[in-house]
């Protein structure tokens, strides 16, 4: 199955757009796209949140990590203010996604229509 995103208008694309793309291309009515669009994010980030990582094969890893505190420091004044130990969330793109990116020409946004 070929989705094409083509005709999105942003370069962002977005769940609305997703769902729309669902709507045209596979046939699922406009509820069904964005429930399905909702919950397969809304899985990923419980997954997340539980402190599980998220492998999509031929697309990436999305990863939790832990940061210690470190101490930290304002730009304005220079004061010396400490960051508490937070967990974030990582992204790396597989391998496949990596050539399918490599492969396309760069072509710079100034240049496009």
């Amino acid at each position: 199955m070929d989705l094409s995103v083509e005709s999105l208008e942003t370069p962002a694309l977005t769940k609305a757009q997703l769902a729309e793309l669902l709507f045209e291309q596979i046939g699922l009515n406009k509820r069904e796209s964005k429930d399905m669009i909702d919950a397969f994010f809304d899985l990923i980030a419980s997954s997340l949140v539980e402190g599980n990582d998220v492998k999509i094969t031929g697309f990436g890893n999305f990863q939790i990590r832990t940061k210690a505190p470190r101490p930290g420091r304002n730009p304005r004044t220079g004061e010396a203010i400490p960051i508490k130990a937070r967990r974030v969330v990582t992204f790396h793109a597989s391998h496949k996604l990596k050539e399918q990116i490599q492969d396309q020409a760069f072509v710079p946004a100034r240049l496009l229509p």
